[in-house]
């Protein structure tokens, strides 16, 4: 390996990684998954450090069963080329379709780097059309520790549980310092408001298993302009 050069020549399909450590390990299960999941951390942290290199991002997160007529979809286009067009960001997703499709498309027509870190699923997840580079995993984690990794902001769209399950990892990760304070957008109140009336409602007032100040950990809004403004504000992150 020359210094400085990326470890592997070319991006990896899943297979070719799966086969691989199947030929390293002598087919041991155990070191075969031990090995798969370490290829993924390596060309995703390898795709992501080029970018941040470069500049700052900001992932997107929603459904991916929202049609192109959907509300969200289309609100999700606008900010994604406002974010990239007008502040010059990447844009990353889960490069499937519906929210993911919104995000990777605004930044594609800007002309903007538009990564997708993909999986596949039974249901629903296929590559949208929209991806400029295509990062492909099998594990669920390990694509979600890529997805979370150094962005500058984080917009949470409507989702289902996938969705609220990396809302809530995010919160959890900034609320007990594994990561710095970053924007965690909830966008639109109509799906958030019941959500936020929840957290205040059950969690702080009448069971007390969290804190005031951590309402302060996200913003919901519709306001297009203001998301625009906290992306705008928010600090290179460098872990």
């Amino acid at each position: 390996m020359t210094e400085g050069k990326p470890l592997r020549p070319k991006r990896l399909t899943i297979d070719e990684i799966k086969s691989g450590c199947i030929y390293t390990t002598d087919g041991d299960e155990t070191e075969t998954r031990i090995c798969v999941v370490n290829e993924e951390f390596r060309q995703g942290f390898e795709l992501i450090k080029a970018h941040k290199d470069h500049g700052k991002s900001a992932t997107f997160w929603g459904s991916a069963r929202l049609k192109e007529d959907h509300e969200d979809y289309q609100r999700a286009l606008r900010l994604s080329r406002r974010i990239s067009g007008e502040l010059g960001y990447s844009i990353v997703t889960g490069g499937g379709p519906g929210i993911m499709e919104a995000g990777n498309r605004g930044a594609y027509e800007m002309g903007k780097p538009s990564l997708g870190l993909t999986i596949k699923l039974p249901m629903e997840q296929s590559s949208n059309k929209y991806l400029t580079e295509e990062i492909p995993f099998y594990f669920f984690f390990t694509r979600k520790v890529l997805m979370a990794y150094s962005a500058e902001a984080y917009l949470y769209f409507a989702g289902g549980f996938g969705t609220l399950d990396e809302l809530f990892e995010i919160l959890t990760l900034v609320q007990t310092g594994k990561i710095s304070k970053v924007p965690i957008i909830l966008v639109g109140t109509k799906f958030w408001g019941p959500l936020d009336n929840f957290i205040k409602e059950t969690l702080l007032k009448e069971f007390e298993t969290i804190s005031p100040e951590d309402l302060n950990l996200y913003t919901i809004t519709d306001d297009e302009d203001e998301i625009v403004e906290i992306v705008r504000n928010a600090p290179m992150r460098d872990e």
